[in-house]
């Protein structure tokens, strides 16, 4: 007998500072095993299947992204599963939106533009209840220089220095359509230091702790570590040069998933 099987497609967002990530793994709490477990009591089984738009490391938090929901047997009350679908999520995960699709379409394939935000600030230590969305750096920073900095990375470069332990048949060529590093203007809390700052990036594509290993470099150029011309090197891959600095990952969010036509 043939299986018949539906199509769904979930807009999420999600507060990833007490998960290890988006991917299901032993013994630790994921967004991807919250998810599932809540799918499996709303739906009362478990024949479905999910597959993200990509993968978040731990701490990582996302504003919006695509989960693809692939049901067996019967399809879903679209209108009746999203209210009770939110209602049993833990409170830092919630859906914004389902709707249908077809076997056609699959999000791991489908054309995408991601856009990622990291947000920090320097000198006076902020409110610990500020953690889970910003980093506390403790040095000093030359914003303007970093500003500088962030520019470089713009277009088509060759990111094999910013690639974590790449393989030899790693792809590391890449494009970045837009790359700013400016006062912080988008998220506030009274909570919240009283100047913070954001790094926007969009791309179609990043390798693993790319961001963080960029954002790791501007925060050495800011301190006056490495120069402008430093940058320049690490985005030619003939100089092999190998990043170390990773910056703390409850900075970061993805902020948006575009989906193309």
């Amino acid at each position: 007998m043939q299986r018949i099987r539906y199509y769904y497609l979930i807009k999420l967002q999600y507060l990833g500072f007490r998960f290890h990530g988006w991917q299901k793994q032993p013994d630790v709490i994921t967004v991807e095993r919250m998810v599932e477990r809540t799918v499996a009591f709303v739906l009362g089984r478990k024949n479905f299947k999910l597959l993200a738009s990509g993968r978040t490391d731990a701490k990582v938090s996302v504003n919006q992204t695509y989960v693809e929901l692939f049901v067996d047997e019967s399809p879903l009350d679209l209108v009746e599963f999203l209210p009770i679908f939110n209602k049993n999520l833990p409170p830092d995960i919630r859906a914004l939106s389902i709707t249908e699709t077809n076997k056609d379409f699959n999000i791991i394939n489908h054309p995408k533009q991601k856009e990622y935000l990291y947000f920090f600030a320097f000198n006076e230590k902020f409110h610990p209840f500020a953690a889970p969305f910003m980093t506390y750096f403790k040095h000093e920073l030359n914003i303007e220089l970093m500003q500088q900095g962030a520019k470089l990375f713009e277009g088509e470069h060759d990111f094999w220095s910013y690639a974590f332990r790449p393989k030899p048949e790693t792809i590391t060529q890449g494009k970045i359509d837009f790359c700013e590093l400016s006062e912080n203007d988008i998220y506030s809390a009274n909570f919240f230091p009283e100047k913070s700052y954001v790094l926007k990036i969009k791309g179609k594509g990043f390798k693993r702790y790319q961001i963080r290993l960029m954002m790791g470099a501007l925060f050495d150029l800011g301190r006056g570590e490495v120069d402008l011309d430093f940058i320049r090197k690490t985005l030619n891959a003939e100089n092999r040069i190998k990043l170390e600095h990773i910056a703390q990952p409850s900075g970061l969010i993805l902020n948006e998933v575009q989906l193309e036509d």
